[in-house]
């Protein structure tokens, strides 16, 4: 079982930056592949950002590589979202998740067996 815990989100103007935080419940948090997508009301929830257990590899969607970091402290359980040069765009709930998984990332919502309850991040023009 795992629980997360998603913070860091408000509202911003265009270009300002943000780091979300998913702090995670479990003494095997260091087993689980960890990701973060986000949803607008009457979209899908995408895929923005994944990283594998020991933060060895990661992944983006092409909207935010560059300006976007995932990265992840499994000391302290917690997985990070370093958001920079935010666009409206952006704006959605974020939420992170955890898969469970060794070695690989995963990008996929089905993939992913436990969620955040998200936090919205807001970015104005």
């Amino acid at each position: 079982q795992v629980q997360l815990v998603e913070s860091g989100g408000g509202l911003v103007q265009a270009g300002d930056s943000l780091r979300l935080s998913c702090a995670a419940s479990g003494r095997t948090f260091s087993s689980w592949a960890m990701g973060w997508f986000r949803q607008v009301p009457g979209k899908e929830r995408d895929f923005v950002a994944a990283i594998s257990w020991n933060g060895s590899v990661t992944d983006y969607i092409d909207s935010v590589k560059g300006r976007f970091t995932i990265s992840r402290d499994n000391a302290k359980n917690t997985v990070y979202l370093q958001m920079n040069g935010l666009k409206p765009e952006d704006t959605a709930v974020y939420y992170c998740a955890a898969a469970w998984g060794v070695g690989r990332i995963y990008t996929y919502t089905r993939d992913y067996s436990y969620w955040g309850q998200g936090t919205q991040v807001t970015v104005s023009s």
